[in-house]
Protein backbone atom coordinates (compact mmCIF):
# COMPACT_ATOMS: atom_id res chain seq x y z
CA UNK A 1 0.00 0.00 0.00
CA UNK A 2 1.52 3.74 -0.91
CA UNK A 3 0.85 6.61 1.23
CA UNK A 4 1.43 9.99 0.69
CA UNK A 5 2.54 12.39 3.81
CA UNK A 6 2.53 15.49 3.87
CA UNK A 7 4.08 17.27 6.72
CA UNK A 8 6.69 20.24 7.25
CA UNK A 9 8.17 19.48 10.14
CA UNK A 10 10.68 17.00 9.49
CA UNK A 11 11.53 15.59 12.57
CA UNK A 12 7.79 14.29 12.96
CA UNK A 13 7.43 13.21 9.08
CA UNK A 14 10.74 11.18 9.58
CA UNK A 15 9.55 9.53 12.92
CA UNK A 16 5.14 8.75 10.79
CA UNK A 17 7.38 7.09 7.72
CA UNK A 18 9.72 5.07 10.14
CA UNK A 19 6.37 3.89 11.70
CA UNK A 20 4.44 3.11 8.61
CA UNK A 21 7.74 1.71 7.13
CA UNK A 22 7.93 -0.67 9.96
CA UNK A 23 4.15 -1.79 9.15
CA UNK A 24 5.12 -2.57 5.33
CA UNK A 25 3.47 0.73 3.70
CA UNK A 26 5.57 2.47 0.96
CA UNK A 27 5.54 6.26 2.05
CA UNK A 28 6.76 9.21 -0.01
CA UNK A 29 6.88 12.76 2.25
CA UNK A 30 5.81 16.01 0.74
CA UNK A 31 7.14 19.04 3.14
CA UNK A 32 4.81 21.71 1.44
CA UNK A 33 1.38 21.92 0.01
CA UNK A 34 2.12 22.69 -3.20
CA UNK A 35 4.68 19.38 -3.59
CA UNK A 36 2.02 17.51 -1.89
CA UNK A 37 -0.74 18.39 -4.15
CA UNK A 38 1.36 17.43 -7.33
CA UNK A 39 2.53 14.17 -5.88
CA UNK A 40 -1.13 13.37 -4.87
CA UNK A 41 -1.99 14.35 -8.59
CA UNK A 42 0.67 12.93 -10.71
CA UNK A 43 1.10 9.60 -8.51
CA UNK A 44 -1.85 6.49 -7.24
CA UNK A 45 -1.21 6.37 -3.56
CA UNK A 46 -3.98 4.32 -1.82
CA UNK A 47 -3.98 7.20 1.18
CA UNK A 48 -2.75 10.39 2.03
CA UNK A 49 -1.87 12.11 5.33
CA UNK A 50 -1.45 15.88 5.42
CA UNK A 51 -0.84 18.34 8.21
CA UNK A 52 -3.48 21.40 8.18
CA UNK A 53 -0.47 24.31 8.97
CA UNK A 54 2.05 23.80 5.60
CA UNK A 55 4.06 26.37 3.82
CA UNK A 56 2.67 27.32 0.32
CA UNK A 57 -0.81 26.06 0.37
CA UNK A 58 -2.39 24.86 3.56
CA UNK A 59 -3.90 21.51 4.08
CA UNK A 60 -7.66 22.33 3.81
CA UNK A 61 -6.66 23.50 0.45
CA UNK A 62 -4.94 20.73 -0.74
CA UNK A 63 -8.17 18.63 0.75
CA UNK A 64 -10.23 20.31 -1.54
CA UNK A 65 -7.88 20.18 -4.58
CA UNK A 66 -7.38 16.79 -4.19
CA UNK A 67 -11.20 15.77 -3.51
CA UNK A 68 -11.84 17.57 -6.71
CA UNK A 69 -9.83 15.59 -9.29
CA UNK A 70 -9.15 12.42 -7.43
CA UNK A 71 -12.83 12.57 -5.37
CA UNK A 72 -12.44 8.72 -3.71
CA UNK A 73 -8.60 8.40 -2.10
CA UNK A 74 -8.66 8.22 1.60
CA UNK A 75 -7.58 11.51 3.57
CA UNK A 76 -6.39 11.94 7.32
CA UNK A 77 -6.08 15.15 8.54
CA UNK A 78 -2.88 15.61 11.45
CA UNK A 79 -3.08 19.16 12.88
CA UNK A 80 -2.63 20.37 16.92
CA UNK A 81 -6.06 22.18 15.92
CA UNK A 82 -8.45 19.97 17.71
CA UNK A 83 -11.86 21.91 18.80
CA UNK A 84 -15.22 21.42 17.10
CA UNK A 85 -14.88 23.98 14.50
CA UNK A 86 -11.51 22.40 13.69
CA UNK A 87 -12.87 19.35 13.08
CA UNK A 88 -16.15 20.34 10.82
CA UNK A 89 -13.56 22.30 8.56
CA UNK A 90 -11.10 19.71 8.00
CA UNK A 91 -14.27 17.56 7.40
CA UNK A 92 -16.21 19.76 4.86
CA UNK A 93 -12.82 19.93 2.81
CA UNK A 94 -12.87 16.46 2.20
CA UNK A 95 -10.86 14.93 5.02
CA UNK A 96 -12.21 11.17 6.00
CA UNK A 97 -10.50 11.35 9.28
CA UNK A 98 -8.74 13.84 11.37
CA UNK A 99 -6.22 12.97 14.05
CA UNK A 100 -5.27 15.76 16.77
CA UNK A 101 -1.59 16.31 18.05
CA UNK A 102 -0.14 14.28 20.03
CA UNK A 103 -1.26 11.04 19.14
CA UNK A 104 0.44 7.43 19.09
CA UNK A 105 1.33 5.52 15.70
CA UNK A 106 -0.74 2.85 16.50
CA UNK A 107 -3.66 4.79 16.60
CA UNK A 108 -2.93 6.24 13.69
CA UNK A 109 -1.96 2.64 12.07
CA UNK A 110 -5.73 1.77 13.54
CA UNK A 111 -7.37 4.64 11.50
CA UNK A 112 -5.28 3.68 8.33
CA UNK A 113 -6.46 0.36 8.35
CA UNK A 114 -9.90 1.38 8.93
CA UNK A 115 -9.94 3.61 5.72
CA UNK A 116 -8.40 1.28 3.44
CA UNK A 117 -10.93 -1.22 4.37
CA UNK A 118 -13.80 1.11 4.40
CA UNK A 119 -12.77 1.98 0.61
CA UNK A 120 -11.77 -0.92 -0.62
CA UNK A 121 -15.50 -2.13 0.54
CA UNK A 122 -16.79 0.46 -0.92
CA UNK A 123 -15.07 -0.54 -4.74
CA UNK A 124 -17.52 -3.89 -4.70
CA UNK A 125 -21.13 -1.28 -4.23
CA UNK A 126 -20.04 0.39 -7.48
CA UNK A 127 -23.49 1.41 -8.95
CA UNK A 128 -25.38 0.53 -6.33
CA UNK A 129 -28.40 2.91 -5.69
CA UNK A 130 -30.33 3.80 -2.39
CA UNK A 131 -33.74 4.86 -2.15
CA UNK A 132 -35.72 5.99 0.30
CA UNK A 133 -39.21 7.98 -1.09
CA UNK A 134 -38.35 10.15 -3.17
CA UNK A 135 -34.48 10.47 -1.88
CA UNK A 136 -31.94 9.07 -4.32
CA UNK A 137 -28.23 8.40 -3.52
CA UNK A 138 -26.18 6.72 -5.92
CA UNK A 139 -22.71 5.25 -4.47
CA UNK A 140 -21.14 5.06 -7.96
CA UNK A 141 -21.56 8.88 -9.03
CA UNK A 142 -21.56 10.17 -5.41
CA UNK A 143 -25.01 12.14 -6.27
CA UNK A 144 -28.24 12.81 -4.31
CA UNK A 145 -31.59 13.73 -5.59
CA UNK A 146 -34.48 14.36 -3.87
CA UNK A 147 -37.80 14.30 -6.54
CA UNK A 148 -35.25 14.34 -9.42
CA UNK A 149 -33.64 17.47 -7.84
CA UNK A 150 -29.71 17.00 -7.04
CA UNK A 151 -28.53 18.21 -3.50
CA UNK A 152 -24.85 18.89 -3.11
CA UNK A 153 -23.70 17.16 -0.25
CA UNK A 154 -19.75 17.43 1.46
CA UNK A 155 -17.81 13.63 1.88
CA UNK A 156 -19.14 13.90 5.75
CA UNK A 157 -22.87 14.87 4.91
CA UNK A 158 -22.86 11.40 2.10
CA UNK A 159 -21.04 9.19 4.29
CA UNK A 160 -23.86 10.61 6.97
CA UNK A 161 -26.77 9.84 4.55
CA UNK A 162 -25.17 7.03 3.07
CA UNK A 163 -25.50 5.69 6.83
CA UNK A 164 -29.17 7.06 7.40
CA UNK A 165 -30.27 5.27 3.93
CA UNK A 166 -28.78 1.75 5.00
CA UNK A 167 -30.82 2.21 8.53
CA UNK A 168 -34.09 3.22 7.70
CA UNK A 169 -36.82 3.98 10.34
CA UNK A 170 -34.35 2.67 12.79
CA UNK A 171 -33.31 5.40 16.20
CA UNK A 172 -29.70 5.96 15.74
CA UNK A 173 -27.76 7.07 18.59
CA UNK A 174 -25.26 9.62 18.07
CA UNK A 175 -22.43 7.28 19.42
CA UNK A 176 -23.58 4.83 16.89
CA UNK A 177 -23.28 7.50 13.94
CA UNK A 178 -19.50 8.48 15.58
CA UNK A 179 -18.54 5.01 15.70
CA UNK A 180 -20.21 3.59 11.98
CA UNK A 181 -19.71 6.64 9.83
CA UNK A 182 -16.28 8.63 11.36
CA UNK A 183 -15.17 5.42 13.09
CA UNK A 184 -14.22 6.99 16.02
CA UNK A 185 -15.50 8.07 19.11
CA UNK A 186 -16.64 11.55 20.49
CA UNK A 187 -16.50 12.88 23.68
CA UNK A 188 -20.38 13.09 24.43
CA UNK A 189 -20.72 16.53 25.13
CA UNK A 190 -19.66 17.63 21.91
CA UNK A 191 -22.76 18.64 19.58
CA UNK A 192 -20.53 17.18 16.52
CA UNK A 193 -23.03 15.21 15.44
CA UNK A 194 -25.45 17.63 15.77
CA UNK A 195 -24.53 20.03 13.48
CA UNK A 196 -23.50 17.74 10.94
CA UNK A 197 -27.50 16.38 11.29
CA UNK A 198 -28.59 20.17 10.92
CA UNK A 199 -26.42 20.62 7.53
CA UNK A 200 -28.29 17.56 6.33
CA UNK A 201 -32.25 18.86 7.39
CA UNK A 202 -30.95 21.93 5.26
CA UNK A 203 -30.12 20.64 2.06
CA UNK A 204 -32.34 17.24 1.97
CA UNK A 205 -35.92 18.42 4.20
CA UNK A 206 -36.11 22.42 4.09
CA UNK A 207 -37.44 22.82 0.79
CA UNK A 208 -39.30 19.64 0.65
CA UNK A 209 -43.20 19.21 1.79
CA UNK A 210 -42.04 15.88 4.09
CA UNK A 211 -39.17 15.46 6.44
CA UNK A 212 -37.47 12.44 6.57
CA UNK A 213 -34.47 13.71 9.19
CA UNK A 214 -36.40 13.73 12.56
CA UNK A 215 -34.92 13.88 16.32
CA UNK A 216 -35.72 11.52 18.97
CA UNK A 217 -35.54 13.40 22.21
CA UNK A 218 -32.60 11.41 24.49
CA UNK A 219 -32.77 8.96 22.26
CA UNK A 220 -30.78 9.74 18.65
CA UNK A 221 -31.87 10.38 15.05
CA UNK A 222 -34.28 8.41 12.86
CA UNK A 223 -34.76 8.27 9.14
CA UNK A 224 -38.93 8.11 8.44
CA UNK A 225 -41.61 10.13 6.70
CA UNK A 226 -43.82 12.03 8.44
Amino acid sequence: MKILLVEDDVRVAGLIKRGLDENEFQTAIAYDGLSGKKMALQHDFDLIITDIVLPKMDGLDLCKEIRHIKPDVPIIMLTALGTTDDKIEGFDAGADDYLVKPFEMRELLARIRVLLKRYQKQDTLTGTILRYGDLEMNLHTKSVKRNTVEIHLTPKEFKLLHYLLQNPERVLSRMEIAEKVWETHFDTGTNFIDVYINYLRKKIDKDFATRYIHTKSGMGFILKQD
